[in-house]
């Protein structure tokens, strides 16, 4: 497995996650309250002003990390213009490219443990209910396979391309699926053998 912290420097590697994730969730709550495509468009444009400030080699990075939220925005617009609603399309959109763009910025300059220490610090009140070191271990764990999937998901799509000449489609989401459940498998009997949380 593969850590999403990108190896690109940028200013905003130097902020700690605390600042990051707050100022991720203010956006966010922005981006939801917001009912206008043209604000929204502002508030993507400034997102990617952010990226800019790491170089154009970590914008191509940062936008290559978002390429898999392209089918769900053409399947979201698709349905839009069919309901001839396209406004309502393109503030969903919008919604998800901020609110996507924004996350994938912050794990991109945050170092994985960084995240994991501020996230037990932050659950250290709600031990009784959930443990903080398990609950930091599963969204480590979360984090870092997302670039498993996606890496998965190239290698299927490439297998079925070098196979038919017909688009691949949803045919590669089970050996993905079942692939991704595997590794986790693989995972858990990892941890069990090295004593869980303890």
């Amino acid at each position: 497995m593969i850590a999403l912290t990108s190896p690109i420097r940028t200013p905003w590697h130097r902020i700690p996650p605390g600042p990051k994730l707050l100022a991720l969730i203010a956006l966010t709550a922005v981006a939801m309250a917001v009912s206008g495509p043209l604000p929204l468009a502002l508030l993507l444009l400034a997102l990617l002003a952010c990226y800019t400030v790491g170089g154009g080699r970590f914008l191509r990075h940062g936008l290559a990390m978002l390429r898999p939220l392209l089918p769900l925005v053409v399947v979201l617009m698709g349905w839009h213009l069919i309901l001839r609603a396209p406004e309502a399309g393109a503030v969903m959109v919008l919604r998800i490219a901020v609110a996507m763009g924004a996350a994938n910025l912050v794990t991109m300059t945050t170092r994985l443990d960084a995240m994991i220490a501020l996230i037990t610090k932050v659950a250290r009140p709600l031990s009784h209910l959930l443990p903080p070191k398990a609950l930091a271990l599963a969204i480590a764990l979360m984090i870092r396979f997302v670039p498993v999937m996606a890496a998965r998901h190239l290698a299927a799509r490439d297998a079925w391309r070098a196979r038919s000449a017909r688009r691949a489609g949803w045919r590669v989401v089970p050996p993905v699926l079942l692939g991704t459940l595997d590794d986790a498998d693989r995972v858990a009997e990892a941890l069990r053998a090295r004593g869980g949380m303890s």
